[in-house]
């Protein structure tokens, strides 16, 4: 498909470039008859209530029942998310997708009693049903639930608390308005003299334009315009701090940080090491930004300079059947099992629905249900060397989720936060050491390694930056300190001076920047893309480089799904979390990146 050419309406695009949903439901149709019997079931919830205390038996039958209709909720949610991300224009995928979302929240309120009426079971009482046989299957997912028990309020308190979400939200609700409504982010001149309005979505793309007037222009309008709101933005940013802030202690947890790394089971450990490990192996960062500066041959180097490409005019043209091919090469490492399943999934199976139409959502993801396979939506461009990374990492996630779903009961067949990017990480990984072992132009093989520096600079580095920021400014507010406007850029411009060293000019406008991160609305989240990065590239290292079991540990964690704390799965995959050595891992991968640029570049 040219990438140039108008984009179709969805009834012309083919049949073999779609994603195959029939194994799902037939028809819409289908899937009407099915909502309507799911939805006469929501009433017997109500049978359960004050009935769990009485028995194992009892509480197993309702935790079936749940599960069950969880699962089929998840169908008719997943096929009507896919039909609607389709085509947005299309009025009856829109209808559908409301009526079933109208389903969750009911069902959401209907079963809103098990985890309060479990965790008021008399712990004695409770350990006694754990011995039964009958719940020999749920005691992973009842001691998820039952962790939470010391951090359970009274049922009037936990009422109270659920009443005030909406209002709780009320700060990530007025940023994204102001953000993404109200915020004028201001013009600039194009390369030929035209007006060029600024928006979120051309700002990354400007800063890698290669007129540098352009760069520059695009950043300091871009700030300006923060900066004419920099009040509001404080304010939202620190009452939406002190909100969490209120829950944690209305939760009896130490720290907000605390509440968020606890779903997850997560030991601050894990926090500290990141940030730590990082700050010890900064020098190569310092490095790269020197290295930009002697090849952009600037006099100074500024963040608007960080992002342009050191190599221009690279061309790229690869079929989405050639992606597949080189993504199949790519992938051997993981043996023939792995290979032959993911082809099958996107040549065969139409796993992928592939091009851009009208009306379809905009970017990538994987998604899917314990009952279909695991789908991928792309916008494939054969222009876009980005697109075959994005298929990878896409595939990565779906064979995630076809391993998990294939091994685990729909129970445990949901992997944490923590984890999902792993194996779509790792995929990339492969990828490259692929491109890279191949006989390429020069300015190409410079072209791959600055992207993955790149990669690397914004998912390791640039994520512990923010997550460092969360951890202060936290730190700050527990401990009773005003967050104030000047708070705020005082923290995020002594991590600026940090993570960019002494090869970057920053500019007066850049600690505005802690005030555009969306984010730092859904605190202590940035942290698990830099772990990720640093799980997935240590495990890509072991297992292209072991003789033994490291595949079959690394598969073996695919197929673990949810049954297991995410840290637990990794160390049984052979990464072990806890310990700074994943993350150095993937340090020293960007160092030898960064000496691999010097010496492909030192006669540039």
């Amino acid at each position: 498909m040219d990438a140039r050419t108008e984009n179709p309406t969805r009834d012309e695009v083919s049949v073999e470039s779609q994603w195959d949903l029939s194994g799902m439901y037939s028809s819409p149709a289908d899937w009407k008859i099915e909502l309507a019997e799911l939805e006469a079931e929501i009433k017997k919830y109500a049978s359960f209530i004050g009935t769990l205390a009485e028995s194992a038996l009892k509480l197993k039958a309702c935790l079936e029942f749940d599960m069950n209709f969880s699962r089929q909720l998840e169908k008719l949610y997943t096929f009507a998310h896919l039909k609607n991300d389709e085509d947005k224009t299309n009025n009856l995928y829109q209808e559908n997708f409301e009526k079933v979302m109208m389903l969750v929240n009911e069902a959401s309120k209907a079963s809103s009693f098990i985890r309060s009426e479990i965790m008021s079971i008399p712990e004695d009482l409770m350990n006694g049903f754990l011995a039964e046989k009958d719940l020999e299957f749920y005691q992973y997912h009842l001691e998820q639930i039952l962790r939470y028990r010391e951090h359970t309020l009274s049922e009037k308190e936990e009422a109270l608390l659920a009443a005030s979400g909406e209002m709780g939200r009320t700060m990530r609700d007025a940023f994204d308005m102001l953000d993404n409504a109200d915020l004028q982010l201001g013009t600039i001149e194009g390369e030929d003299g035209e007006t060029v309005s600024l928006t979120h979505g051309n700002f990354q793309s400007l800063l890698q334009h290669y007129d540098r007037r352009i760069r520059q222009d695009a950043f300091h309008t871009y700030y300006k315009a923060y900066e004419s709101h920099q009040y509001t933005y404080s304010t939202l940013l620190s009452g939406s701090i002190k909100k969490d802030l209120f829950y944690s202690r209305a939760k009896n947890f130490p720290s907000y940080r605390a509440k968020s790394l606890f779903s997850e089971n997560i030991p601050v450990a894990v926090y500290d090491n990141l940030i730590e490990s990082v700050h010890q192996n900064l020098d190569p960062l310092y490095k790269y930004f020197g290295l930009r500066k002697r090849l952009l041959k600037l006099d100074e180097l500024h963040i608007y300079d960080c992002s342009v490409p050191l190599v221009e005019g690279i061309k790229w043209h690869m079929s989405f059947d050639q992606a597949v091919k080189e993504i199949q090469t790519a992938l051997k490492p993981l043996g023939d099992e792995y290979v032959e399943q993911v082809t099958q999934g996107l040549s065969v199976d139409r796993w992928t629905d592939r091009y851009e139409n009208k009306g379809k959502r905009s970017g990538a993801y994987s998604s899917g249900c314990y009952d279909s396979n695991p789908f991928i939506l792309m916008n494939y461009r054969e222009d876009n060397i980005n697109s075959v990374y994005t298929l990878a990492h896409e595939a990565g996630h779906s064979m995630h989720s076809f391993y998990s779903r294939k091994n685990q009961p729909y129970l445990y067949s949901d992997y944490t936060i923590f984890v999902a990017e792993v194996a779509s990480t790792f995929n990339e990984a492969l990828l490259t050491r692929h491109f890279l072992s191949q006989d390429i132009d020069p300015d190409m093989r410079i072209y791959l390694i600055c992207r993955e520096i790149d990669n690397f600079r914004g998912t390791l580095y640039r994520q512990t930056m923010f997550a460092e920021f969360e951890y202060q400014v936290y730190k700050a507010a527990e401990g009773n300190e005003p967050l104030t406007l000047e708070s705020f850029k005082q923290i995020y411009s002594g991590l600026l001076k940090r993570y960019f060293g002494p090869e970057v000019v920053l500019d007066d406008c850049l600690p505005l920047e802690c005030f555009r991160i969306p984010h730092f609305y859904f605190s202590f989240y940035v942290y698990k893309y830099a772990t990720g990065i640093s799980a997935a590239y240590a495990l890509a290292d072991r297992v292209t480089s072991g003789k033994g079991s490291e595949l079959d540990d690394y598969l073996g964690f695919l197929k673990s799904g949810g049954s297991k704390y995410p840290i637990v799965l990794l160390k049984s995959a052979g990464v072990d979390m806890l310990s700074p050595e994943p993350v150095r891992t993937a340090l020293a991968k960007f160092s030898a990146l960064v000496d691999e640029l010097e010496h492909l570049t030192s006669n540039h």
